[in-house]
């Protein structure tokens, strides 16, 4: 009788999946992970840090491979509180007044916002959105410290709600004293990821990491690509972040909207070229928060963000508060299994910014040798998971297996397509690394014994990085080992 084995197959796409402090249970979250789940993500602007701690919990509890992204709030600008809850109404022509005094009660066509220089800084021309463009106005005027704006739309405005000023540089702050508080407290309960929002320039991001290395944290910038500056300074950016996020709620908001599908496909790319995790996100299953179904255009917008190199997909409210989260993971993790089946590898793709050359001509040959050898995966050793952002780079379209000797780098190739991260003993020599990792995923059921595996891997140990390659059959990987 002959034993048969069923090789696991994984979807090679991340997905992150937006998880709120009312609805964070292990048995919800471990539902979510089963579908697919790579990544665990936490909005702060609509939780506490006390209700955050929990959902850090129980994640943990589920998995030690989920990685645990935290939004920031980012440099936003908001109208402050209204004494009436219900807002004012505004008809095309009104007269709405922007003055400035971040302690005042706006209301009756007076606003204030939480900026102090807002009427300085915006000037006779700009358009003013209002939650997120449901209201816009043109500023006509300004005069005695005050904007006068003309309503373009009817409608409500409410306090509290976000303002956007398109194409208009408006000095922020890089990071909000609130921002600050959720950094401290990512450090604290070592999460992996902190997508800021909002990002601007360099200097967005320069903050974040002065905080980090204050506290000598591993955690990871994401940078929220969400306006025109940020576009506009994507290649600077880029030198400055671990990965981007292409948000477009925001960005369809602050630019117009048939542009951003060509700004997704450029920021898509570049990343590519750089090694960059990148992300794409905002309503790619909106309509399953109620339908246990989606449209077909999300079906075709996932496929798309997929075939144009995202690592990452993420869901919002389908499972922040959506009737069939747990349905919208399956759903994305089906979509995406379909589409990565049709995905030619990169064999000619021309790397950028390459800090270790011998690491990247490395990968580079393992991918090609699988256009003339029946190559089944992909192993590797890692400290830092750069050669796994080189392999995924690729798109091979075989597994790449990772092998970490950190926990967080681990979790931080839950953001790289196609990478299947496992933590291992730091202190292990070469010899032990090859065999007790292909004993591991030999275990795990990710190949057979007569397989033929590519394996990358240090010679000088695990700090030095890639020095070497070997293809051959597992088998003979492991001799002196005993698999079953």
């Amino acid at each position: 009788m002959y034993k048969i084995i069923t090789i696991m197959e994984d979807k090679k796409t991340k997905i992150i999946c937006t998880v709120s402090d009312r609805n964070c249970s292990v048995e919800f979250i471990k539902s979510l992970y089963d579908e697919g789940m790579n990544v665990v993500r936490i909005n702060s602007a609509h939780t506490t840090l006390e209700s955050s701690l929990p959902i850090v919990e129980n994640t943990r509890k589920v998995s030690d491979k989920i990685a645990i992204l935290i939004d920031t709030k980012g440099p936003e600008i908001r109208i402050t509180n209204m004494g009436n809850e219900e807002g004012f109404q505004v008809s095309a022509g009104n007269e709405v007044i922007f003055e400035d005094n971040p302690l005042g009660i706006s209301g009756n066509g007076l606003l204030y916002t939480n900026y102090n220089n807002f009427v300085k800084e915006v000037p006779v021309g700009a358009k003013i959105l209002i939650d997120d463009g449901e209201i816009s106005l043109t500023v006509v005027r300004k005069c005695d410290s005050r904007l006068y704006c003309k309503a373009n739309d009817d409608g409500f405005i409410k306090g509290r709600k976000s303002i956007n000023v398109p194409n208009v540089h408006i000095n922020l702050p890089a990071i909000s004293d609130r921002d600050r508080e959720y950094i401290l407290w990512a450090i604290k309960n070592n999460l992996d990821f902190i997508a800021h929002s909002f990002v601007r320039h360099k200097e967005d991001l320069n903050e974040i990491q002065k905080i980090l290395d204050q506290h000598n944290s591993p955690i990871k910038i994401i940078s929220k690509i969400e306006n025109q500056e940020g576009v506009n300074n994507i290649d600077e950016i880029l030198s400055f972040c671990y990965g981007a996020m292409v948000a477009r709620g925001d960005l369809g908001v602050e630019i117009d909207y048939q542009k951003i599908p060509t700004i997704q496909r450029t920021i898509v790319k570049k990343c590519q070229e750089r090694k960059k995790p990148v992300i794409i996100a905002t309503q790619m299953l909106h309509s399953m928060i109620n339908n246990p179904r989606p449209t077909r255009a999300e079906v075709t917008d996932i496929s798309n963000a997929i075939y144009q190199g995202a690592d990452a997909i993420m869901l919002s409210g389908e499972t922040a508060n959506g009737k069939y989260a747990k349905e919208a993971v399956k759903t994305m993790s089906t979509i995406a299994k379909e589409t990565e089946s049709a995905i030619k590898p990169h064999y000619k793709l021309e790397l950028k910014d390459i800090t270790h050359p011998v690491a990247a001509v490395l990968c580079c040959q393992l991918v090609s040798a699988t256009k003339k050898l029946p190559i089944k995966a992909m192993v590797f050793d890692t400290r830092s998971g750069r050669t796994g952002r080189y392999l995924s780079a690729f798109r091979p379209n075989i597994p790449i297996y990772a092998m970490c000797y950190t926990p967080h780098v681990m979790r931080e190739l839950a953001l790289s397509y196609g990478v299947t991260a496992y933590s291992m003993d730091p202190l292990q020599s070469k010899d032990k690394f090859i065999k007790n990792s292909i004993k591991t995923l030999l275990e795990d059921n990710r190949f057979h014994k007569d397989d033929i595996i590519g394996l990358i891997g240090g010679s000088f140990g695990p700090s030095a990085g890639a020095t070497f390659m070997e293809i051959c059959p597992a088998s003979n990987m492991i001799i002196g080992t005993e698999i079953k």
